[in-house]
């Protein structure tokens, strides 16, 4: 195979490679790695993949390392990367939202905003996002690299940190509250910009953006199927919430159509007794891996 028929991507190592891997799998695409290995195997010999961190990908991918890559918006304002950002994927490594760059204090800190920061200590991640929001807020103070266990830090190495946050709960049990939020950060796919004026690269890029935003559509949903009378079809359609309209098709028996619907799957189970007792049989969920708008 020519080297300009394989797309070399930049996964995303550590936090969120397990969702990334549960997401491409509803995609359609399996991959499997050693647990030594940072070269994952994936069922598509059209891709080449490489797990790195999320960090670093978007930086790789502006150079031309990778020609396409995966990683969060925060990253590439970090690293000022120059990339085009081909689809929006909201997932994280616990929920299916956007994550949350916060500032945060000691519980009992009289610290209530960045003004009271001025010539304070503040240690972070993301050294240049929380300069930009310092700047902004015209306010002067000390930032500092963290490497790590950066919630441990205040008060005694730090007066705040800047930390990335799904629910909080961490924050909370180190005692943090937050007292404002600097950036809100979802996953990107992105591409080099000479990778993605290429056609071929382009469309196979564009063919993992559509799979994978149809794979992230799916999550949390189910379809339904059922027969109903036409005499009660419209009592049925009435307390049936939809992705648009329920799909109505006929049946061999002329007093009978089948039914078929997607629905949030948490109001499954108010959902079912209601459409029984209205009349549905033979009804059947099933699970959806993807839905292409």
């Amino acid at each position: 195979m020519s080297n300009d028929r394989v797309l070399k991507l930049g996964l995303p190592k550590g936090s969120l490679q397990e969702s990334t891997f549960a997401l491409f799998q509803k995609a359609g695409y399996n991959i499997s790695v050693s647990l030594r290995s940072y070269v994952p195997n994936i069922e598509d010999d059209e891709l080449k993949p490489m797990l790195v961190r999320a960090q670093e990908i978007a930086r790789y991918v502006e150079l031309g390392t990778f020609d396409a890559g995966i990683t969060g918006r925060d990253w590439i304002l970090e690293t000022g990367s120059d990339v085009i950002e081909v689809a929006e994927l909201v997932y994280a490594k616990q929920s299916m939202r956007p994550v949350k760059w916060v500032l945060a204090v000691q519980e009992d800190s009289q610290f209530k905003s960045a003004r009271d920061l001025r010539g304070k200590r503040i240690a972070t991640e993301v050294v240049n996002i929380t300069k930009q929001y310092l700047k902004k807020h015209g306010v002067e103070a000390s930032v500092e690299f963290s490497w790590g266990a950066t919630e441990v830090k205040v008060p005694e190495l730090a007066d705040a940190i800047v930390e990335v946050t799904e629910t909080g709960s961490s924050l909370r049990a180190n005692h943090l509250k937050i007292i404002d939020t600097v950036l809100e950060s979802s996953t990107r796919l992105i591409a080099n910009k000479e990778a993605y004026a290429d056609h071929w690269k382009r469309e196979k890029i564009d063919t993992l953006a559509l799979l994978l935003k149809a794979a992230i559509a799916a999550e949390g949903k189910v379809g339904l199927k059922m027969n109903i009378r036409k005499s009660d079809l419209s009592k049925v359609i009435g307390i049936m919430p939809a992705l648009r309209r329920p799909t109505v098709s006929p049946l061999a028996d002329d007093e009978w159509v089948a039914i078929e619907t997607i629905i949030d799957e948490r109001i499954v189970r108010i959902l079912v007794p209601e459409l029984k007792k209205n009349g549905a049989e033979g009804i059947i969920e099933y699970p959806l891996n993807k839905i292409v708008p």
